[in-house]
């Protein structure tokens, strides 16, 4: 994924990830750089494609369940981010604590 980055992006942190959509947890790897947040899908997903999140649009990150079919809790290893539309992803990741200090830091970073 790095092989995308633009001109002066930085690839701050990266690591295997998978996207709640709906009733599918869509596997991938989530990539945070200096400017945006980004989940390309494998290709045997259903659901496949990129979602990107500029961090100029990151209103927020907490910690979340995992849900089995998009609504039963199973585990409590997911990230939410919010955008400011008020759009919710649910990320899960490895050390999700880690990955929300990483985002949090990078927002601000980007807020200037």
């Amino acid at each position: 994924m790095t092989q995308d980055l633009a001109s002066g992006e930085v690839v701050v942190r990266e690591g295997a990830a998978n996207l709640q959509r709906g009733i599918e947890a869509v596997g991938s790897r989530l990539l945070l750089s200096n400017r945006r947040l980004r989940f390309r899908t494998h290709a045997f997903n259903v659901q496949t494609g990129t979602t990107e999140i500029p961090l100029s649009q990151v209103r927020g990150t907490r910690p979340c369940w995992t849900r089995f079919l998009g609504v039963i809790p199973l585990f409590p290893n997911s990230l939410a981010v919010t955008t400011d539309d008020g759009v919710e992803y649910r990320f899960v990741v490895a050390a999700r604590g880690q990955w929300a200090a990483a985002i949090e830091a990078q927002v601000r970073a980007a807020a200037g």
